[in-house]
């Protein structure tokens, strides 16, 4: 079981590899809220996306002869790249395996990073098996998205640097919200912040119709989304929350939040136009929930996490685009 011990280890281990990131802020953005809104940029961390803590995390914690042999994962492109690049700084081989509908940045940048892309679909093909069929052929180890107790470790870092930035801040007590998939970067925050902040309480945020976590932690299991696409927010599809991961966060996680892909493309543009800063759909979704849910939301302050910068230009273009008709 992940804990704060190897949340705190993987902070060890990944010294300056890993980029402290910034919390932002902004008046225009506090104005739209209502409230106050930090949000922690982890789109300006190494490969363009919080999933670089993780894929260290996991690749540095290998047995020396084991990592040697190489690595494998399954990702639309964020822990693709991150483990990618883990990959590399150690001089081992990664084989990556992508849907073959991957933005075209996220699957240059992986074999940029040194990975071995190989391509699937999504539709009618089995990931997991293909994976697995790859990592015994290969001798490889699967370094998976989310459910694996040293990415999730690796992704609670996140929450160390926030517990200290948010007490600089003078925010003692908010809720954090959190783009969320598979829950690893969630679990590991949400444990992070229950040794180092208890006043900051997670929300996982989600595209609509692929709300599986906020359903979950409702219904008390784990329920799956009925289909595997159909969002612009790629990066945070997944079938249903992690086996280890859910369970953290059915016992930390304040309940889950939904917004659709018009909203996500209109953070993208305003966290551009009064952050300066790129991100993705998937990586705005929580911006998006601060920005447009706030009655939803509790208190005189909101944290946000930005997790992905990783977007196509046109995709980008489309983004900025929806602010130009608001005018």
């Amino acid at each position: 079981m992940t804990g704060i011990a190897a949340i705190r280890a993987a902070a060890a281990r990944a010294g300056d590899r890993i980029r402290r990131t910034p919390l932002l802020a902004s008046p225009a953005l506090d104005a739209i809220a209502g409230r106050r809104v930090l949000v922690k940029a982890e789109c300006l961390q190494v490969t363009g996306s919080f999933k670089a803590r993780g894929g260290w995390a996991a690749v540095s914690a290998l047995e020396p002869g084991l990592r040697a042999q190489g690595v494998l994962a399954y990702s639309s492109g964020n822990h693709a790249q991150g483990v990618a690049w883990a990959a590399s700084a150690h001089g081992v081989p990664s084989v990556i395996l992508m849907p073959s509908d991957a933005p075209a940045t996220k699957v240059a940048g992986a074999r940029a990073l040194g990975g071995e892309v190989v391509l699937y679909d999504r539709a009618a093909e089995d990931r997991d098996a293909l994976g697995a069929r790859l990592a015994a052929e290969r001798g490889l180890t699967l370094i998976p998205p989310f459910d694996h107790p040293e990415v999730i470790a690796g992704q609670g870092t996140t929450g160390l640097e926030l517990a200290e930035q948010t007490a600089a801040a003078g925010v003692a007590a908010a809720e954090v919200l959190v783009p969320c998939g598979g829950g690893g970067l969630s679990a590991g925050i949400a444990l992070a912040l229950a040794a180092e902040a208890p006043g900051l309480r997670l929300r996982p945020v989600e595209p609509e119709g692929f709300d599986d976590m906020a359903r979950s932690l409702a219904a008390g299991r784990r329920e799956r989304n009925a289909v595997s696409a159909g969002s612009l927010c790629d990066a945070i599809l997944t079938p249903a929350p992690g086996a280890l991961t859910f369970p953290v966060l059915a016992r930390l996680a304040l309940p889950g939040l939904a917004v659709g892909d018009d909203e996500a493309l209109r953070a993208m543009a305003v966290a551009f136009r009064h952050l300066k800063i790129v991100l993705e759909p998937g990586g705005a979704v929580a911006l998006a929930a601060a920005l447009y849910r706030p009655e939803a939301l509790a208190g005189d302050a909101v944290i946000v996490l930005a997790t992905g910068g990783n977007v196509d230009a046109a995709m980008f273009s489309r983004a900025l685009a929806s602010q130009a008709r608001e005018g």
